[in-house]
């Protein structure tokens, strides 16, 4: 069976975390978890490079020695070094660490003084109040690891979009290969480009003598058959993803591929106009009475109620039909609008490629611009710029910046917002850069008043310029820091600051909602990446998909302007 990126990446950070718990080397551990972000996030399969002959050990962060791991995971499933660290540890140490607040080291202290060794001696613990007990935990400690474990069994249910990408990608590949398609898209929260995906639903047109539905129940990575019939099949992945391959009439295409890309909200909605004008609208087309009037296209069943079409990101019952009958649908940012990347990382600090690699890489998404923030030395990272490694960064950028053609690298560091407000470098270092990007690292657990204040604060200093990642989320993983941001947001927008859409698919930090909240108020937002390495600045089209669920226009957007206006607008009075 095909092994991909998730399952690769996932190994990789078991590993890091049994061997975190065991106490070995911070750097070997630091070397796992860095190749399970670069397999978990690139845009090509890892297996599919290696049956291409491509060597694995050229990709950031992976010599020779992980690129032979991960072609044992490929070729046999299982990496043996895990197997051999796991006989050591009991196995659900790993799951416990997905808990908000419980990383390796607690988890080493909760194993060492309290044995705990599965969720259930965790909750048994909470629940006997033994935890705060314990040095470094606390009543506070203790309740929060008791939230986590709610929220962790509510995000067991949904695939991060990256992953269901990984996952749709290779299978519609497969079934394009079945004879008769004519058609295949993939719909649901997928196609609306939500940040989860709950299960991918396929649609296909084909002959007759189609043998699509074949071939689906025999693609490799099915784990189960639901259930088989010749127009619609379930199976599930041994991912644990649902899959449901519908084969529809090309004359109702239209109107199913509608109506399995919901939102049901935004269809509830669109049904009632249809009403109105004594039309019903379902998966199999627009009927008038028992006569199929239109369903071809999509076009066909907007206009039969009398509506343009609305782009699939925006279909979420949030205002779109309104403003679509009124004809003021936004014009929604595109992927071709963006003229250069404002948060991006070498290895000076914690990315993987150097100054030039960053540059070239840019240049061939045909940037203007590149800013490279590399982090402060406070908090982010251990080996942060301080003020004498940053002025010699900036003398690296000006000296390239003399050899590139057609692309400017920004001067830009990512600076630690400190628990006072202050940032992490001076001003006399930071007025010598174009930008900053400021963001919150630590002291996630303050309340949502100082919080707030805190980043208001921040954003007080002159040189302060975008807020990054300004909720601090990880998808599944961590869940937002307390913070006002209304109050933040209208902090920006007075003062001359923006704030970040971080395109990383971990992150997808603003939400869809407070996208659209800066649309209405005139709070331009920069999407950027937060690249660690080249292929990383290709996640930027994660960040376009979340910026048009948030109704984004090329003009909300910092980065879609030439770089003379980009400065122009950076430079706060």
């Amino acid at each position: 069976m095909p092994v991909n990126n998730r399952d690769i990446a996932e190994q990789f950070s078991r590993l890091a975390d049994l061997l975190e718990v065991e106490g070995a080397n911070p750097f070997r551990v630091r070397a796992y978890r860095n190749v399970a972000r670069t397999v978990d996030s690139h845009s090509r399969g890892m297996a599919d490079m290696l049956a291409q002959g491509e060597d694995l050990s050229r990709l950031p962060g992976i010599g020779r020695d992980l690129a032979g791991k991960i072609r044992q995971i490929i070729d046999t499933g299982h990496l043996p070094l895990l197997d051999e660290v796991a006989q050591r540890t009991p196995p659900a140490l790993s799951e416990l660490m997905r808990i908000e607040g419980l990383g390796p080291r607690r988890m080493k202290a909760l194993y060492e003084a309290l044995d705990i060794r599965s969720l259930a001696d965790l909750k048994q613990a909470i629940d006997a109040q033994q935890v705060r007990e314990l040095a470094g935990f606390g009543a506070k400690t203790e309740a929060k690891l008791s939230r986590g474990i709610e929220r962790l069994a509510g995000n067991v249910a949904r695939t991060k979009l990256i992953h269901a990408e990984q996952i749709a990608i290779p299978l519609i590949a497969w079934l394009k290969g079945s004879k008769g398609v004519k058609a295949i898209e993939v719909a649901g929260s997928f196609r609306r480009r939500q940040e989860t995906v709950g299960d991918l639903d396929i649609l296909v047109t084909a002959r007759r003598d189609a043998d699509v539905m074949e071939r689906f129940v025999r693609y490799d990575e099915v784990d189960e058959v639901v259930s088989q019939g010749k127009t619609r099949s379930t199976v599930r992945l041994r991912s644990g993803l649902q899959v449901d391959l519908r084969v529809v009439p090309e004359v109702a295409y239209g109107a199913a591929l509608y109506y399995f890309t919901g939102s049901k909200d935004h269809n509830v909605a669109v049904r009632k106009l249809a009403q109105k004008k004594n039309l019903k609208i379902n998966e199999y087309g627009i009927f008038k009475g028992d006569e199929r009037v239109a369903g071809r296209t999509e076009n066909e069943v907007f206009g039969s109620v009398g509506l343009p079409f609305i782009p699939p990101e925006l279909r979420e019952n949030r205002g779109e039909i309104e403003a679509a009958s009124k004809g003021k649908l936004p014009e929604l940012v595109e992927l071709d609008d963006i003229r250069g990347d404002l948060h991006a990382h070498t290895h000076a600090t914690d990315g993987h490629h150097g100054l030039e690699q960053m540059a070239r890489a840019a240049q061939a998404l045909g940037y203007e611009y590149l800013a490279i923030s590399d982090h402060s030395r406070h908090v982010s990272v251990a080996h942060g710029l301080d003020r004498k490694r940053l002025e010699a960064q900036i003398a690296a950028l000006d000296h390239l910046n003399d050899k590139l053609d057609g692309l400017v690298l920004l001067k830009s560091a990512e600076v630690d917002i400190l628990e006072d407000g202050s940032l992490d470098l001076p001003d006399a270092v930071l007025k010598q850069l174009d930008l900053t990007v400021c963001a919150v690292h630590y002291k996630f657990d303050l309340s949502r008043t100082r919080q707030t204040e805190r980043i208001l604060r921040a954003m007080d200093n002159p040189y302060f310029n975008i807020l990054a990642h300004p909720t601090g989320r990880l998808i599944n993983e961590r869940a937002r820091y307390e913070i006002d941001l209304e109050q933040v947001m209208q902090a920006a927008r007075g003062s001359g600051c923006f704030l970040e859409l971080n395109a990383h698919p971990e992150r997808l930090d603003l939400d869809d909602a407070h996208c659209k909240r800066a649309h209405e108020i005139g709070l331009k937002l920069a999407i950027s990446t937060d690249a660690h390495s080249t292929s990383d600045l290709e996640l930027m089209r994660y960040g376009i998909g979340q910026a048009r669920r948030g109704w984004l226009q090329a003009d909300d957007v910092l980065n879609t302007r030439s770089l003379n206006a980009l400065k122009k607008l950076l430079r706060r009075n």
